[in-house]
């Protein structure tokens, strides 16, 4: 075991530059927070007690809302702890845990996406048997596969980072993440595993992107050929592609950053660059699919009526 780390607490350092801000920052944090919590608890809600909207592409957007909170839940609260904490650390496992989270969440939606691509593609392009192949068997094997398969890589590679030995405790974020967690390894540790997993996810994670890609070309394909195909599309498809190009957007401008950023940046800048794919995505995505989907739009507008 001599080559397990000796260190059990990390330094989040990203935090210094708002130190006199905090108070200010802590309640519109709080109030985005709660704002999150809300729109995506609010949707899975109406999805779960609406037995109209049991339907393949509402259960996938219940996904995706759960997902959200999932990612939100492993930042924010302690992000608030160390804005009314004097010192911003957190402990070795927790530290493990969170990158954990943060990798599994971004992933998970990519994954979940990617389901939603192929749910509207055989809606479009194949109405004829939509029903026949997305049965509640195969509906429940490709949400479990959109769940489970980024909990399993992750799983390898923060056990990869676990049994590294490491030479510093300072992560330059607001967060942990596991790239940076490697990069405080010792210099006599081996990390080819870590780098081989790290390059096998990324071309797993762009396989996906692909595979979505080609739905989307064969939908508008489809699409261009009848109004009443190009409404569906506009209805249906409209709010999964703003809700993908946001994310593809968002996770590659972080991970380019990450990568090869310039530390010479203003750290509330670098500190804003990092969390990009926290603000946008949860709370983007349940307001777009609410007010797009018209099932979904006019179930919450009966229920507005009800309660004012």
């Amino acid at each position: 075991m001599d080559n397990v780390s000796a260190i059990r607490m990390f330094t989040l350092s990203g935090i210094n530059e708002t130190v006199n801000y905090r108070i200010a920052i802590f309640s519109l944090t709080l109030l985005y927070y709660s704002v999150i919590l809300f729109v995506n608890i609010a949707l899975i809600a109406i999805i779960a007690f609406d037995e109209n909207l049991h339907e393949p592409m509402y259960i996938l957007l219940a996904s995706f809302c759960i997902n959200g909170l999932y990612g939100s839940v492993g930042f924010y609260p302690k992000f608030l702890l160390d804005l009314l904490s004097s010192s911003q650390e957190i402990s070795y496992e927790a530290c493990l845990l969170q990158a954990y989270v943060m990798y599994s969440f971004a992933c998970c939606d990519l994954s979940i996406l990617a389901v939603m691509a192929y749910d509207r593609y055989l809606a479009i392009c194949r109405p004829l048997h939509y029903h026949s192949f997305m049965t509640k068997r195969r509906l429940s094997l490709l949400v479990c596969f959109s769940w489970l398969m980024p909990f399993s890589i992750f799983s390898v590679s923060i056990l990869l980072t676990s049994t590294k030995k490491l030479c510093g405790s300072n992560i330059q974020k607001l967060y942990c993440v596991n790239w940076l967690i490697v990069k405080l390894v010792c210099p006599d540790n081996d990390t080819l595993s870590n780098s081989i997993v790290s390059y096998a996810t990324i071309c797993l994670y762009v396989l996906h992107g692909f595979f979505i890609m080609w739905t989307y070309m064969h939908l508008i394909k489809t699409c261009a050929r009848s109004k009443e195909d190009r409404l569906k599309f506009m209805q249906t498809c409209v709010p999964h592609l703003i809700s993908l190009l946001t994310f593809m957007f968002v996770m590659l401008f972080d991970l380019m950053y990450m990568r090869f950023g310039s530390s010479t940046l203003p750290q509330s800048l670098q500190n804003f660059m990092a969390i990009i794919f926290l603000l946008i995505p949860p709370v983007m995505n349940p307001l777009i699919y609410g007010f797009k989907l018209t099932k979904i739009r006019h179930r919450i507008l009966v229920l507005s009526c009800k309660f004012f």
